[in-house]
């Protein structure tokens, strides 16, 4: 699928550790960069648009889809939701003259970064400690006492991977880290 000139750059993070948030400061800053919309069978939560934050399918969409292998990657990254970037999603961007930005979860990004190793920057969002991890993800107040585990847990295993990443930040001061991140795109860019 992709082309020598076809460049793509990837947020990825555990849960909680700022890459929404890194992810739209570079979009803010950066025009040459557009939003990788992924696909997710969760619900929306009730500030999500279809189509703008995920594309909602059903899970029964979703698993068509992998059978017809429109996606780039997808994963289950909770029990029973399954995340996933369309291949059409790269594409379109691509048409549009810009560079994708993913903000996917950490095993997806890895098989990203494989398929275009060469032209892809990818960066992992670090939290400066699991006990930070577990107060950010307790502060927004949508977790239960079994969500929080979970994603802790995930947290934990998923750290275990960040040396795979080309740039790895700790997110001790959000503004700090939205500044490294921009930093290695426009250089990845050559901007």
């Amino acid at each position: 699928m992709a082309e020598s000139s076809q460049k793509l750059i990837i947020i990825t993070a555990p849960s909680g550790a700022g890459k929404t948030s890194v992810t739209k400061y570079l979009l803010e800053k950066i025009p040459q960069i557009q939003f990788s919309v992924s696909a997710t069978t969760r619900k929306p939560r009730s500030n999500e648009r279809n189509g703008i934050d995920y594309y909602f399918v059903s899970e029964d969409a979703f698993h068509s889809k992998i059978q017809e292998e429109d996606f780039i990657e997808w994963e289950m990254v909770y029990e029973g939701k399954y995340y996933g970037t369309f291949k059409s999603e790269l594409q379109r961007i691509w048409n549009d003259h810009k560079i994708p930005l993913l903000d996917i979860d950490v095993k997806g990004a890895i098989h990203v970064h494989e398929q275009f190793d060469g032209n892809c920057l990818t960066i992992f969002i670090e939290p400066p400690s699991v006990e930070e991890l577990k107060r950010r993800l307790q502060s927004r107040g949508t977790e239960s006492l079994e969500s929080l585990q979970t994603r802790l847990n995930k947290a934990v295993f998923e750290l275990s991977f960040k040396q795979q990443f080309n740039k790895t930040i700790v997110n001790d001061s959000l503004q700090q880290a939205c500044l490294e991140a921009e930093a290695a795109v426009k250089t990845f860019l050559k901007l």
